[in-house]
């Protein structure tokens, strides 16, 4: 999904993922919190005017990926001890606490992928009671 470099853009992010997650399936609310602080980053560190960030999602056996591109591939992101009085600075944070795995790929110049990676646990089905004799 391309999306614009905005604060509307990025809660249109997080909404679309929640959305395509919940149709497939699968659980969304780390997920959630995830693209929101990726999402936003791209909206708030990676903007250049006119210039959109793209939203991916896939799923590889039980692992979902969700990819965040903008196209500021000079600002690399790393997560910082943010001041206790700040508003703001602990999206990464958030990330790493939340996902498996996150890492950036730099593209082909001047983009770059931030990217994070969700262990998915099977749904648990209720016993199937057909054919089932009640005694």
């Amino acid at each position: 999904m391309l999306l614009s470099s905005t604060p509307r853009g990025a809660r249109l992010a997080r909404l679309l993922a929640v959305d395509t997650l919940r149709s497939w399936g699968l659980p969304y609310e780390r997920a959630s919190h995830v693209v929101a602080e990726l999402a936003a980053n791209a909206a708030t560190h990676g903007r250049l005017p006119g210039r959109s960030f793209r939203l991916t999602l896939y799923v590889i056996g039980t692992t979902l990926r969700i990819e965040v591109t903008d196209t500021r591939g000079d600002r690399m992101p790393a997560p910082q001890a943010p001041d206790a009085a700040a508003e703001s600075g602990r999206g990464l944070l958030l990330v790493e606490a939340l996902a498996d795995r996150w890492g950036v790929t730099e593209g082909r110049f001047p983009r770059k992928t931030v990217w994070a990676e969700l262990s998915l646990t099977a749904p648990e089905h209720a016993p199937s009671r057909s054919g089932a004799v009640d005694d």
